[in-house]
């Protein structure tokens, strides 16, 4: 069974609680640490976060049967990755060598005795074992402890709020169909690789990179005829698709005919000669597309583009900005409190902000029973959105889009009003900082993954947030001595 934390003391080891943080310090890491640290040493908590943790994460490695990494390494990397915005490459090398993240682990001493070094790959496994849904559970119950021991906020103390949304952008290449179509030609050709490799016996296919060579020279040529000008472009074009198509149309017909020849001999064949189907239904798919859309001149409805092959969760979206104008990934939607801690977030599936208004504030309610205000910007206007959010919340600070009536006009140059609204913009900056956390841009693979991502940012963000208020506390304490 997997354990919480090595509670046995070796030689030279500093108890967690005694770990020194430079209060000035405003490195992410140590404020990181210092958060950490308290929720440690904090029975309540440490308890609440360790039964969400055992709860979601298997007891044992199931591929040995041995007890894994204990939950405290986990948890504690998984963070670190996060708020530094680490690869894990660039984790693999902090876990062995920065002294004190393995004083929080607690695998540092002092005595010389040989350390523990762990591996990339045992890394790797754990901290990719965390799911969305634990780390939803887990960011409440940091968000309840920043609230009572941190920033020590009182019972009926309401909270004001701020919504707004961004945009996660997914580990894709800019899509085009043509490109698109080589994506699936090449994947093809690699599941093709993978059989011949493993198995030499299969014949037919010794001009396999000649294949790859072809297809990927024309897809350049219809790249760079397309986005050139010059006198018959049009002509040019249609001639090295038609070519390109023809190419694809043979290799298509090759692996249809040939795939038999494949053999299934245990689990992993089985899962590539599907994966080579799958690549084959998209090559069919795609082949169609840049026929219909260069050859035949149509206009190719939206639902029926991809923006990637490797993540077709994926989209195209354009929030109306300068730079960039247009983002490839998933919209996210943030609600922080005065605080300035994440209490909810959501990714949003082919939505725009007006669409989740009511569900986001009917959570936000279910959680937290005092509510002073909520501001929200345009994009979130709506007027049933407005009429509904305020049977429950005394301010609800929604401009109208599109001209505003007296009374509405009245009411948006109200003190109160303003002042909220002024205060809306510092959610511009918790975006910004969440940015920086590593949700600009997601490198991991999977839907499952890039939801699990977004949910380590928020976590990250939170305790980078409560350790820098923690670390302010400290060096107040010292100089309020120092004047004493």
């Amino acid at each position: 069974m997997r354990q919480r934390f090595d509670l046995q003391l070796k030689l030279g080891q500093t108890p967690i609680s005694e770990i020194y943080i430079n209060p000035k310090s405003k490195n992410a890491l140590d404020q990181l640490i210092a958060a950490l640290k308290e929720i440690y040493c904090n029975a309540e908590y440490n308890n609440k976060i360790f039964s969400i943790i055992e709860k979601h994460l298997p007891s044992v490695d199931r591929g040995n049967g041995r007890p894994g990494m204990n939950l405290w390494t986990i948890f504690v990397l998984a963070q670190v990755r996060l708020c530094l915005r680490y690869s894990y490459d660039m984790l693999h090398h902090q876990a062995n060598n920065d002294r004190l993240l393995r004083q929080l682990l607690g695998i540092e001493n002092e005595f010389g005795i040989e350390p523990l070094v762990f591996e990339y790959q045992n890394i790797y496994d754990n901290v990719s074992n965390l799911s969305e849904s634990m780390l939803v559970e887990i960011n409440d119950v940091i968000v309840e402890f920043a609230h009572r021991e941190v920033f020590k906020k009182k019972e009926d103390t309401p909270l004001r709020l701020k919504t707004d949304s961004f945009v996660v952008e997914s580990n894709v290449h800019f899509p085009t169909d043509y490109n698109l179509l080589w994506d699936c030609a090449r994947k093809c050709l690699d599941t093709v690789d993978y059989f011949i490799i493993k198995y030499p016996q299969i014949d037919g296919w010794r001009k396999r990179k000649d294949w790859r060579s072809e297809i990927k020279s024309l897809m350049r040529s219809v790249g760079r005829i397309s986005s050139s000008g010059g006198k018959n472009k049009q002509e040019k074009l249609q001639k090295v698709t038609t070519l390109y198509l023809n190419k694809c149309n043979l290799l298509l017909s090759k692996l249809i005919f040939e795939k038999w020849k494949f053999p299934v001999g245990g689990k992993k064949d089985l899962e590539m000669l599907c994966a080579l189907d799958d690549y084959i239904k998209l090559l069919i798919k795609h082949i169609d597309l840049v026929n219909r859309r260069i050859l035949k001149g149509e206009v190719i409805p939206h639902e029926e583009k991809m923006m990637s092959i490797f993540e077709p969760y994926t989209e195209w979206i354009a929030k109306g900005k300068f730079r960039p104008s247009v983002e490839l990934g998933k919209g996210v939607s943030i609600t922080s409190d005065q605080f300035g801690l994440i209490l909810l977030y959501r990714i949003m599936e082919n939505e725009q902000d007006r669409d989740i208004v009511v569900e986001t504030a009917d959570k936000l309610l279910n959680k937290y029973k005092r509510i002073y205000s909520i501001s929200l910007d345009k994009g979130h206007w709506n007027a049933e959105n407005k009429s509904l959010l305020e049977l429950e919340i005394p301010f609800v600070i929604l401009p109208k889009l599109g001209k505003r009536t007296v009374a509405e006009k009245e009411l948006e140059e109200s003190k109160e009003f303003k002042h909220l609204k002024n205060k809306h913009s510092a959610i511009e900056s918790n975006i910004n900082e969440l940015e920086h956390r590593g949700l600009d841009r997601c490198p991991d693979r999977s839907y499952f993954h890039f939801r699990t991502y977004i949910a380590l940012g928020v976590c990250a963000y939170n305790l980078k947030k409560i350790g820098k208020k923690i670390l302010e506390n400290q060096f107040e304490e010292l100089i309020d001595k120092k004047i004493a």
